[in-house]
């Protein structure tokens, strides 16, 4: 780059301004932000506290709770094992090891519901649907679902009629291998639910079931993952559950950097923002960015300066 200074009529006098200053003045700033973004993405964040045992059951409320709902809830068992010994039904009546769903090596996503039920395990059903729709994984290539009912009176031929309409809804082809909707007796049932720690009552004045709503993944090996409370279920956090589960053989690198970004809070269910990974994230985006700007930069004025010389040579 030249500057030319002219005077009257004389010949303009050409002077080189050399190009470390000329850079040094233009990026200045951007190069302060820069070595700020790197200083910050290099500071330790602080642990994450120590969540204690959860349940939906607060001790401090059970007196204020009616009887029937006395004992119900959800105990999270994190990490713990599910007895996959224990067999069950399929919706073609056939007597499976609760083990052969675990045989191919996927996250396993279980929801425990009855088939009977007037309203809260449909729109567990519903809300678990709707959410699988958003997520790109395919039931039975990524992942199995087990529906598993914990009223002994639901039979295979109700297993199979709710397997039909939600496959229907669902409308995802080549996925009925990998959507399975289970029937038990009294003692298996009991023995998995108390793994999952899902605790239920049955009211036999009305011949319903209360129960709490929400689902749980479990790992290959069949360990309980994440609880997801509710009846409405976030993609976002499905798809990052599943990816945990499976130890990342699922997903791809942008769920890596979502886990990086995000943690699961066993109080709520969900996983939410980490501040400080987001800085460093955003601060490593800024350096990559602000570096990669000012290498083509220089890289341009410096062809530039090497033909100007040429020319003057």
């Amino acid at each position: 780059m030249r500057n030319s200074r002219c005077a009257g009529g004389t010949a303009c006098a050409t002077t080189r301004v050399p190009l470390f200053q000329r850079w040094g003045r233009r990026f200045r700033l951007p190069v302060f932000f820069a070595l700020a973004s790197v200083t910050s993405f290099g500071q330790p964040g602080q642990p994450a506290p120590v969540q204690p045992s959860l349940s939906m059951q607060d001790t401090n409320l059970k007196p204020a709770l009616p009887g029937a709902l006395e004992g119900v809830g959800i105990d999270q068992n994190l990490n713990g094992q599910l007895p996959l010994n224990l067999t069950f039904r399929d919706e073609a009546g056939r007597s499976v090891p609760l083990s052969s769903f675990f045989l191919t090596k996927k996250p396993v996503i279980l929801a425990l519901v009855y088939y009977r039920c007037p309203m809260l395990c449909t729109q567990i059903l519903n809300g678990l649907e709707s959410s699988l729709k958003a997520v790109s994984f395919n039931p039975g290539q990524d992942f199995e679902i087990l529906s598993v009912s914990f009223d002994p009176k639901d039979t295979p031929e109700l297993a199979a009629s709710k397997k039909q309409m939600y496959l229907r809804r669902y409308g995802r082809p080549n996925t009925a291998n990998g959507w399975h909707f289970l029937t038990g007796d009294p003692a298996n049932i009991k023995a998995l639910a108390d793994a999952a720690g899902y605790h239920y009552k049955y009211d036999p004045k009305t011949d319903q079931f209360a129960h709490a709503s929400g689902i749980m993944i479990l790992t290959p090996d069949g360990r309980l993952s994440r609880y997801f409370y509710g009846v409405e279920y976030a993609p976002r956090d499905i798809r990052l559950g599943l990816v945990e589960a499976s130890q990342n053989k699922i997903g791809n690198p942008v769920d890596q950097i979502l886990l990086f970004c995000y943690h699961y809070d066993s109080a709520t269910g969900k996983y939410g923002a980490i501040a400080m990974n987001l800085v460093r994230f955003a601060g490593a985006a800024f350096v990559l960015v602000c570096g990669t700007f000012l290498f083509i930069v220089f890289r341009r004025d410096f062809k530039a300066d090497k033909q100007s010389l040429r020319r003057a040579g």
